[in-house]
């Protein structure tokens, strides 16, 4: 009995089979969102299907030996039949665990860059100062990466930090890495507003979204209320004697966002459409996600922005992820608010994976 379900092995290139067979009609082909998605789908299931390929070649050939050894009169032949035998006998398991990483679901969302949503949450002064903490961990996570961050919305706290941070990140693979880090985050410390040296818990929420692109989402322009106004605050001294600062208000869903960032009106509306559009994608995956998967609000990879995920001990010198068990459960509190969030996220990827590839073979 092979380790692989091989009905899954025939879906999946049934499947491919399909797409391609779709996206050769022209109907399909004149259509940019369907090509997108499609495209995405048949790019992800194109090397999967040449592995379950050579794998099936492998099952084959391996037959054909069996066969040989047992009905050819050739010593010889039997013989060098016998000793291939072994050999690929001997290969089959690491090729069979490379197909299963392979067979894995994987999001189609996970490629897309990120939108991520900072906002001071209990615990007041304190709350902003970490959610300043938080950003600047990102900036540093994502600087080791090698990706951009463009802020596209701030709002600062009255003691420093930020009230909100809303910032984009491009680079391959931002939100698949990055969703991991959807919730609440909690922070156990001595604030530096606090005289009398107690510890306080505070905390902020951060939400991931994977930024939409214009053929994710169909936003109409009836739909939109667009007003403008003059800038305010930190960062619009400057620009705060023109109507710059742009509010859309999403009528049928009453998503509101704005943008104040820029000295340029329409470049804080082109912003502004980025979290928008990047928000209603989001509510439609949540959608799709709720139809098709309830396992999903599962402990691990939920992205459930009201589970606590973390808490920041500095007292402690830890960082506790509430999502992982055993040694991957803490972490050094200073090298991780430095930035260095790789073995959390690894732990957290691998125990999602995990999960999935069980879902996969129990269906």
């Amino acid at each position: 009995m092979h380790m692989l379900n091989l009905q899954i092995l025939q879906d999946i290139k049934r499947r491919f089979a399909e797409i391609t067979e779709r996206m050769a009609q022209p109907e399909v082909a004149t259509d940019a969102r369907q090509m997108a998605e499609l495209g995405r789908e048949h790019a992800e299931l194109r090397e999967v299907v040449k592995s379950i390929k050579r794998y099936e070649r492998m099952l084959q050939e391996m037959d054909d030996l069996r066969e040989m050894v047992r009905t050819d009169d050739d010593d010889d032949l039997v013989e060098m039949a016998q000793a291939e035998l072994e050999e690929l006998q001997e290969q089959l398991p690491q090729v069979e665990e490379r197909l299963r990483k392979q067979l894995i679901p994987k999001d189609p969302e996970d490629a897309k860059n990120a939108i991520v949503e900072i906002r001071a949450g209990t615990g007041g002064d304190e709350a902003a100062l970490f959610a300043g903490d938080l950003y600047r961990m990102y900036e540093r996570f994502v600087e080791r990466q090698g990706w951009r961050i463009e802020i596209m919305e701030h709002s600062s706290g009255s003691q420093g930090g930020f009230k909100e941070m809303i910032f984009s990140v491009e680079g391959k693979g931002a939100y698949g890495t990055l969703k991991y880090e959807n919730g609440v985050h909690r922070v156990q410390r001595v604030p530096e507003t606090e005289s009398s040296g107690r510890i306080h818990t505070s905390a902020a929420t951060v939400a991931v979204l994977p930024e939409a692109e214009e053929v994710d989402v169909e936003v109409h322009a009836n739909d939109l209320k667009v007003d403008v106004y003059r800038s305010s605050g930190p960062g619009g001294q400057s620009v705060n004697t023109t109507d710059s600062a742009v509010r859309i208000t999403h009528m049928p869903t009453g998503l509101v966002v704005t943008c104040q960032d820029e000295k340029s009106q329409h470049k804080n509306k082109d912003k502004a459409m980025r979290v928008l559009r990047s928000r209603l994608y989001e509510m439609k995956l949540e959608e799709h996600r709720a139809e098709r998967d309830e396992a999903r609000r599962s402990a691990v990879g939920t992205g459930d922005r009201s589970a606590k995920i973390r808490t920041y001990n500095f007292p402690q010198d830890r960082v506790t992820d509430h999502r992982l068990e055993g040694d991957d459960k803490n972490h050094p509190l200073r090298s991780v608010i430095d930035g260095d969030l790789d073995d959390i996220i690894e732990a957290l990827r691998t125990a999602e994976n995990a999960e999935r590839l069980a879902n996969l073979e129990s269906s």
